[in-house]
């Protein structure tokens, strides 16, 4: 082979595996925002498997202060869940949410793809439109599918942002009150039960920077 052919085909040869590992821990490690496995293989030398060099970068991490983590369908470096309080003096701000707004936020995590109907059925009052607007602002649900129904209803899901901002690999991993509260992300105190009717009143505190 001469050595022209040889410098052509190393153009398309994938790098090593280790390195591509150390490509997808540069990435992850800079990206302010979790990165699909379809992201890293687009930035990657051709030929490169994002996949198995994820694979290889969690279990380096494995019983590390760091850990690579799935986010919906991405992939982040978060900080290990039992070294969280070291974190406590960065933390932003505690943002109020309004019952009416955590209500909703807990309805659309725990009953998605949901309606707006469906959503003021299950808290037995009508949901504002700034309600539901300032869980849209803050990026923490979404407008899902058209529902095949008369009038064709709008559905609300939650957003990759959300699964990220309380460490889940998906909704399905959403912990229970008495989770949320150990955990500091909820006050602990009694809780409305969201299928019983309320009022939209009243304040609960979530992470989230800023002030109503």
């Amino acid at each position: 082979m001469s050595a022209q052919n040889a410098s052509e085909e190393s153009l398309f040869q994938a790098p090593p595996l280790a390195e591509q590992e150390r490509m997808v821990e540069a990435v992850l490690f800079a990206s302010a925002a979790p990165v699909t496995v379809a992201e890293l293989n687009a930035r990657m030398p051709h030929g490169s498997n994002a996949v198995e060099a994820l694979a290889l970068l969690r279990r380096r991490y494995e019983g590390r202060g760091v850990h690579v983590v799935r986010v919906g369908d991405a992939w982040a470096i978060r900080t290990a869940p039992d070294l969280g309080f070291l974190m406590q003096r960065e933390t932003v701000e505690l943002r109020k949410l309004s019952r009416a707004a955590i209500e909703t936020l807990a309805i659309v995590a725990y009953h998605q793809p949901v309606t707006r109907a469906e959503i003021e059925e299950i808290r037995g009052v009508s949901v504002s439109r700034g309600t539901i607007d300032q869980l849209m602002e803050l990026e923490w649900i979404r407008l899902g599918r058209r529902r095949m129904t008369p009038g064709r209803p709008v559905t609300f899901v939650v957003t990759q942002g959300f699964l990220d901002h309380f460490a889940l690999e998906s909704a399905r991993d959403l912990p229970g009150l008495k989770e949320l509260r150990a955990a500091g992300l909820l006050e602990n105190r009694p809780q409305p039960d969201i299928s019983e009717p309320g009022e939209d009143e009243g304040q609960v505190d979530m992470f989230e920077e800023g002030e109503t």
